[in-house]
């Protein structure tokens, strides 16, 4: 007589696979880190001497003797084969540019990047908590009957983080003298940059939380549990926690990049942490702490993406082991009246900027009308040149909104395709995940120069991994639902199983995810512009009008209105596109 394999058994070849996953990708993603100076057609050193001392004009002999100090003609491998072997030894190598020991520096700034990103953390989990607190408090009455679209936590999604930082600094920082403004010298020092990266991720989390909770409370547990009259709080909290393991996917990319990804902020209020030491040191092409550092991200990212699968599989509990789930299907609510008039009002604003924008000339330098404020003639103002920003955001509005446009469809199909592949997919997520934005900017950069197209592929390299993480989440709970074991038990294939169920267990929600992700897209390309690696001048593009004018916010903070505001409008229509998909119209009552 045969009997069923175990659990454990049956988990054993999914973990070495994983295994497999992660190992494969931090080689491959170290490697590509070490083939930064190779890749970047800049002599390397070069570069390492002029970070050293600043000389413009370097001799043939001085490039020589650094190129055998550091031993740049053996090529990038036998450096990676040096550095793994001290790294055994619990060395990581002397830093090209100081000198100075690597392994102190990088356990720095990591302590001040894990600091700050526990602040920011706990910012993002009570922004997420007061997103969908109606939601949960409805829930628990039996009165969700109605769907709003989320346009204050959109709003908050679509504030860029170093925008917001600049503001904090310059508001709580400098006017009011609140907190320190610059410097990492005590817990007063963490809030202000703490804020600037939790507000917009706690938005973008409790934005898709406050998504997947009416599902929870349309499940048969919860209809018997108010039959039963079980008080509303217990329904309210199993609600979430069964909406929870969904979401809790996303905020592997969301810690990683509150540590590697947060370099603008760390710039703007200067604060040594790990993001800005791997910038500076791929800026001057020094491979011992950028490695390190890179090192150091993805032992983050794995150590976190275990800890987020463990408090997953604790709260779906036994029933995602015995396949018992029960199938997540959303309720039809009613749209609100408002929702309408939200759609209509952003996306005629929206066009009538770029069209009002289309019709001047975006170009047109005018050193006598700088930093004007807005007026007749200048709408939304002119820039440090005299520029009109009204024409530059027209003109750069179909840039950006189509390259976001374009990454996050592809983010999302390779996001599909890898998390379809969950034994594999895994550890391949966790890792790549840990890769900042702008790392992969650099390394794209190296190769196609600073441009919109180095800038969309470096966006692209990172951006599909959300969504593999939730399409990962959301088969393996598919495949422990009845309803799929039934249709096996009645001799489904794996093609049937795919088109008939997993496939419209996952794309509306992936789809939702990419549609609240698409003003993150162009935040993100927005970062990459404003580090000057994406578009160069004098194209308007929206990241590159932001980073141009940051300087000026506090001089002339119309100069950023504009933009910032255009990425909100873009931001609460997408959210807003989302909810009239997900809701029924009103029907009138029966006479």
């Amino acid at each position: 007589m045969s009997t069923m394999p175990s659990a454990g058994a049956r988990s054993r070849p999914t973990r070495w696979r994983a295994g497999a996953g992660r190992v494969t990708a931090a080689t491959a993603l170290l490697t590509a880190v070490a083939f930064l100076p190779w890749l970047s057609g800049v002599d390397p050193a070069l570069t390492v001497l002029r970070a050293r001392s600043a000389d413009q004009d370097p001799t043939p002999a001085q490039l020589t003797a650094v190129r055998e100090q550091l031993g740049l003609d053996e090529g990038p491998f036998a450096h990676i084969g040096r550095w793994a072997a001290g790294l055994a030894r619990g060395d990581a190598g002397t830093s090209w540019v100081s000198g100075e020991p690597v392994l102190p520096q990088v356990t720095t700034a990591l302590a001040v990047s894990v600091t700050l990103m526990l602040g920011a953390f706990a910012v993002t989990v009570v922004v997420a908590a007061l997103v969908c607190a109606r939601t949960l408090r409805l829930g628990a009455r039996r009165d969700l009957r109605s769907k709003r679209a989320g346009t204050g936590a959109a709003v908050l999604a679509a504030l860029p983080k170093f925008l917001l930082a600049s503001l904090l600094a310059t508001v709580c920082g400098v006017w009011l003298g609140w907190f320190p403004s610059q410097g990492w010298e005590g817990p007063r020092s963490m809030v202000l940059p703490a804020l600037a990266l939790g507000v917009p991720s706690g938005a973008m989390i409790g934005g898709l939380l406050d998504q997947s909770l009416p599902a929870a409370f349309n499940e048969p547990w919860a209809r018997t549990w108010r039959a039963a009259g079980l008080r509303g709080g217990r329904i309210a909290r199993t609600a979430l926690r069964r909406a929870l393991a969904g979401v809790l996917p996303q905020l592997l990319p969301t810690v990683v990049a509150l540590v590697g990804g947060a370099v603008a902020v760390e710039r703007i209020f200067n604060i040594p942490g790990l993001g800005r030491l791997a910038l500076d040191a791929a800026i001057a092409q020094d491979l011992p702490p950028l490695q390190t550092a890179t090192l150091a991200l993805v032992l983050l990212g794995v150590c976190a993406g275990f800890a987020i699968g463990a408090v997953r599989h604790a709260l779906l509990g036994p029933a995602l082991r015995d396949a018992a789930l029960p199938a997540l299907h959303p309720p039809a609510l009613v749209r609100t009246r408002a929702l309408p008039w939200v759609i209509g009002c952003c996306a005629s604003a929206l066009l009538a900027l770029v069209v009002a924008g289309l019709l001047r000339d975006p170009l047109h330098v005018e050193t006598t009308a700088r930093l004007l404020p807005p007026s007749l003639a200048h709408p939304l103002g002119t820039d440090s040149l005299g520029r009109d920003l009204l024409a530059r955001l027209g003109h750069g509005a179909l840039r950006t909104v189509g390259v976001a446009l374009v990454v996050t469809v592809v983010g999302a199909l390779v996001g599909l395709a890898v998390g379809t592949a969950t034994q594999v997919g895994a550890g391949l997520t966790e890792v790549v995940s840990t890769l900042p934005a702008v790392l992969a900017g650099l390394l794209t950069t190296a190769v196609t120069g600073p441009s919109w197209w180095g800038a969309a592929c470096a966006v692209c390299l990172v951006a599909w991994t959300p969504y593999a993480a939730q399409a990962a989440a959301l088969l393996e709970q598919e495949r422990a639902s009845g309803h799929l074991l039934a249709s096996v038990s009645f001799g489904a294939g794996p093609a049937y199983l795919l088109r008939h169920h997993l496939l419209p267990a996952v794309l509306p929600a992936l789809v939702r995810n990419a549609l609240l992700r698409l003003p993150t897209t162009v935040l993100v390309l927005a970062s990459l512009g404003f580090l000057g690696l994406g578009e160069q001048p004098p194209t308007p593009e929206w990241g590159r009008l932001l980073s141009e004018n940051q300087p000026y916010v506090e001089l002339a903070p119309w100069t950023v209105l504009g933009p910032a505001a255009a990425l909100v409008l873009l931001s609460v229509l997408s959210v807003s596109v989302t909810a009239w998909t997900r809701t029924r119209p009103r029907t009138a009552p029966a006479a």
